[in-house]
């Protein structure tokens, strides 16, 4: 009985410690980009997807990938402030 209790605790206590040291990825949300998660934000991939639109109502962001697997991304900003 001693030894199973011993196996028993044994195994929590490496069960704990996997689980207290596994890797998540909050970090990746809270960095997420603001156009994504603005709202009114919209969103227009091409179908082969090397092209991707986004558009909110200050900015347009183009991104695109050339066949060699660059990515060119081109950013308009529209100031009202004239």
């Amino acid at each position: 009985m001693k030894r199973f209790f011993k196996t028993g605790l044994l195994l929590m206590a490496i069960s704990i410690s996997v689980i207290a040291c596994r890797e998540t990825n909050e970090a990746d949300d809270v960095n997420n980009d603001d156009l994504r998660t603005e709202a009114g934000a919209e969103v227009k991939v091409s179908e082969d997807g090397s092209k991707v639109k986004i558009k909110t109502d200050d900015k347009k962001v183009k991104i695109k990938t050339d066949d060699d697997g660059e990515y060119k991304e081109k950013v308009k900003i529209d100031n009202d402030d004239n």
